[in-house]
């Protein structure tokens, strides 16, 4: 796989979103020249709520650039907000997507080593940033949910950065299978076997595909 670039990195900060002033860090702001990677995020981002954000699986979430041009053409009424950030990502990130990025692959940017872990699961905030209530179960349509980065090793890294795969544990486990799997529950025994003995997704990912596998018998 050919190496990726860092587009653009964005960091937000708490504020009231929508009409009921929901507290939210989902609006982001890009910024110029070196960011800390640190073990729970970068330094200078925010969480509202840590229940369902943030922590070691939810360190860093990355979007794909080439799926703006997709959600403006389905959203026209939007398209001015699906830009770099939008969908409230860390970072944005072109030459990757959900169907060339396997699960556990550790990407060094800057001099930060990131693992993919887990896909990005729409809440409400998303219909309220955008003023949609479509908006959530469009992404679980479409699987366009980018993918969370684990810190491996903290570090800096900025926009222009090279994205570049330095290991691949599980290259015959796409993470567009993981995006089925956790949206819509679509899984073969071998791929709930596997993600169950998996040590780089989740702990209620590993558990709830071993639940499933216990189930079918």
């Amino acid at each position: 796989m050919a190496d990726a670039t860092l587009l653009s990195v964005q960091l937000g900060a708490i504020a009231p979103l929508g009409p009921k002033s929901v507290p939210s860090a989902f609006v982001k702001s890009g910024v110029t020249g070196p960011v800390q990677v640190e073990p729970m995020g970068l330094l200078g981002d925010a969480q509202a709520d840590l229940t369902v954000h943030g922590g070691p699986d939810k360190a860093v979430y990355a979007y794909p650039a080439a799926h703006y041009p997709r959600w403006a053409a389905e959203f026209p009424d939007h398209a001015h907000q699906f830009i770099a950030g939008g969908v409230g990502e860390n970072l944005t990130i072109a030459g990757m997507a959900e169907d060339t990025v396997c699960v556990g692959d550790v990407h060094a940017i800057g001099t930060a080593r990131l693992q993919v872990c887990q896909p990005r699961q729409p809440c409400f905030k998303f219909a309220l940033r955008f003023g949609n209530d479509r908006l959530p179960n469009a992404m679980l349509r479409n699987g366009r949910s980018g993918w969370y980065y684990r810190v491996l090793q903290p570090g800096l890294i900025a926009a222009g950065d090279a994205v570049t795969l330095v290991d691949r544990p599980h290259p015959a486990f796409a993470f567009d299978r993981l995006v089925a799997i956790v949206y819509r529950g679509q899984a073969t025994r071998e791929e709930l076997a596997a993600l169950a003995a998996m040590a780089e997704v989740p702990e209620d990912i590993r558990l709830s595909a071993q639940r499933r596998l216990e189930r079918a018998g």
